[in-house]
């Protein structure tokens, strides 16, 4: 390189230059026209020259496909490359053989030598560089498409990695990258809406979440029977929901005692059964618009279910209350009975029969006594959500009386549970709960929203102590083990106590509180979350939607709203002078469901 001639063509950092001043450090011009002085050692000669204008190294029509075949198997100059396939050796011809050189689908090499390279190798790149190019145009076109809001049919693989982020399965997409979108499942969710790859009815919350699918796929084998008293001749009333398919307690009165039967699942899901561990794995049935995810199989719920059968085996707990409503007594036996099923309002007609007459009375007690002792009684209007053949479904709940005496039937179990596995040493799942900071007065609907704000989160402890909410100095949770997994645990530490066998100490209970508490977290959110969501794509059914809502809580430039036909909570910008439990017609102006908002103005 020290004798390079002034005006030489050569390469520089893969693009061609000119020898302006030769010399220790040669000065280049460049295409563009600036100069920069370099190394010898830099650049590369590819013509003697004159290199003339840069920007003007158009060669002649030419031949490279056919100076390959000449050459091939053979090592040649870039000189001879450009007169085999120009006819000349110029500065133009040069630098367009060494553009084939550079490219690598013809030739390789360097200046100096050059390699042809073979046919079946160039006809292979040439497919595999023709594949890239079209899968280049399938790209841009799919990117086109979705940014005009469409696809097409052959999109589907490509959607299915936006579809990934959108239900939180995958973290990251090119795709979404490429249309310079946020890699989160909300733009995901966004955009698979927009296009009509996914409807509005898509719910991606419990997935999101990690949610179970379907049902345990464990086998199920028969209830233990052993021995159970016979409380057949009890009238026992499995009270629920329209629609539930789970029955898991009962309730009963035999003249002095109140009988709540529960469903006997510690009978078939004994500690460390791989039925057990199923229901562990999943730590409650989950209740979504859209269906149940059961936590424990159908096959078990048919055996175990109340009402289900003729008659139908249990775990029933005996509680005698004084007329003040203070627990006297507790039996805990497993037994048969016989179980009607009723709807809370077939119920309702049957108030003043017994035994719900009776059972009223005591519950009445029961509950007044939670009451004067700080229960939190909040009353705030909830529905029920439920989708039936695409079609969203909003439905009030009544504030039926027989709920009611359900509801305090179930809590004077857990009080009873909780003492009864306190007096005989049982270690067990105690709920807990400290009381709010402030205690709001009031019977407004503001004042029950400011309540509720106030309330602290519950607890599950291995030693009883005081539950706030439900106003009792004990208190366990142990009438649904088909559907709380910390039920079924007690159920089993019950029923072999009971047994006298070896019952489970506190630290495999609180194992297996820790279990539960990682996965419970994520279900009580899918549920609240797809709640949600179809409440939204119910407004969305509806067109323009109006009703009423109470103002439950006022800022600088925005209030909360409650609308009650909805269970909704709505945060928008409230008339001037509004104030609390003022009542506003509402008009839904629109809906954003990746969001979760819905979005209303007042009339």
């Amino acid at each position: 390189m020290s004798d390079i001639p002034a005006e030489a063509l050569v390469l520089y950092k893969g693009r061609p230059a000119a020898v302006a001043e030769p010399g220790e450090k040669i000065l280049l011009r460049l295409p563009d026209g600036e100069t920069k002085r370099v190394r010898p050692k830099d650049i590369q000669l590819l013509h003697p020259g004159p290199a003339g204008d840069l920007a003007k190294l158009a060669p002649p029509e030419g031949d490279l496909e056919g100076a390959r075949e000449v050459l091939e198997g053979e090592t040649a100059t870039l000189a001879d490359v450009a007169e085999l396939a120009f006819g000349e050796h110029t500065p133009a011809t040069a630098w367009a053989a060494w553009e084939a050189v550079a490219d690598g689908l013809l030739f390789t090499g360097t200046p100096e030598a050059v390699t042809a390279i073979d046919g079946e190798t160039v006809a292979a790149e040439r497919r595999k560089r023709q594949e890239k190019a079209d899968a280049a145009a399938a790209r841009q076109a799919l990117l086109e498409r979705l940014k005009k809001g469409e696809y097409a049919p052959e999109d589907a693989g490509a959607l299915a990695e936006i579809e990934r982020v959108a239900l939180g399965t995958a973290a990251h997409s090119p795709l979404l990258r490429e249309l310079d979108l946020a890699e989160e499942p909300e733009a995901a969710h966004r955009l698979l809406l927009r296009i009509g790859y996914w409807q509005p009815e898509h719910n991606p919350h419990p997935s999101r979440l990690s949610a179970p699918e379907g049902e345990p796929a464990v086998g199920v084998a028969p209830p233990r029977e052993g021995e159970r008293r016979d409380l057949t001749h009890l009238t026992a009333l499995a009270i629920d929901d329209e629609g539930n398919r789970d029955p898991d307690d009962a309730i009963s009165f035999d003249g002095e005692r109140l009988w709540v039967h529960i469903a006997d699942a510690a009978a078939m899901a004994p500690p460390a059964s791989e039925l057990d561990l199923a229901a562990r794995e999943r730590g409650a049935t989950l209740y979504l618009p859209e269906g149940v995810r059961p936590m424990l199989p159908e096959a078990a719920i048919d055996h175990l279910g109340l009402g289900l059968a003729e008659e139908s085996p249990a775990l029933s707990f005996g509680v005698k209350l004084a007329a003040d409503g203070t627990l006297e007594d507790v039996v805990v036996t497993p037994s048969r009975v016989r179980v009607t099923r009723l709807t809370y309002a077939e119920a309702e007609n049957h108030l003043d029969e017994e035994p719900l007459a009776s059972i009223r009375r005591l519950t009445d007690a029961f509950r007044a006594r939670r009451i004067a002792e700080g229960a939190a009684i909040i009353r705030i209007p909830e529905v029920s959500v439920k989708v039936r053949d695409g079609r969203v479904e909003l439905r009030p709940l009544p504030d039926h009386v027989s709920r009611q005496i359900v509801t305090e039937a179930m809590l004077a179990t857990g009080e009873a549970a909780a003492r009864f596995a306190g007096s005989e040493g049982i270690a067990f799942p105690y709920s807990t709960q400290p009381p709010p900071e402030e205690r709001p007065e009031g019977e407004d609907l503001a004042s029950q929203f400011a309540f509720r704000r106030q309330m602290r989160p519950a607890r599950l402890r291995s030693a009883p102590d005081h539950h706030a909410g439900v106003g009792l100095a004990a208190y366990t949770q142990v009438t649904s083990p088909m559907r709380r997994y910390l039920d079924l645990v007690a159920h089993q530490q019950l029923r072999a106590h009971l047994a006298g066998e070896e019952t489970l100490n506190q630290e495999a209970l609180l194992e297996r509180v820790a279990a539960v508490d990682a996965v419970m977290g994520g279900l009580r959110r899918s549920e609240r979350l797809s709640n949600q969501h179809w409440k939204l794509v119910w407004l969305k059914q509806q067109g323009q939607w109006e009703g009423e809502g109470t103002v439950v809580e006022t800022g600088e430039r925005k209030g909360r709203v409650f609308l009650p036909d909805l269970a909704y909570e709505a945060v928008l910008p409230l008339p001037a002078g509004a104030a609390l439990n003022d009542r506003l017609t509402l008009r839904n102006t629109g809906v954003d469901i990746p969001a979760l908002e819905a979005r209303f103005s007042v009339r």
